[in-house]
């Protein structure tokens, strides 16, 4: 039961792997540039959204 014999048997089979190494690269290479040209305010500014949801929900439980 080896499944590369099934494969082998169809026309044209060669071209998803290449298809899908192309849609692999791209995304990470668009994310790569992404992360490269992204403004550090933006960065910072997602870094404190956990610290501040917390903070929030800690002030409220306070509070009743």
């Amino acid at each position: 039961m080896k499944f590369k014999h099934y494969l082998e048997g169809i026309a044209g089979i060669g071209v998803y792997p290449m298809i899908s190494l192309v849609i692999f690269f791209g995304f990470f290479s668009l994310l790569t540039i992404w992360a490269i040209k992204v403004r550090k305010d933006y960065v910072n500014t997602m870094k404190q959204i956990p610290l501040s949801e917390t903070e929030i929900a800690g002030n409220q439980q306070n509070a009743i």
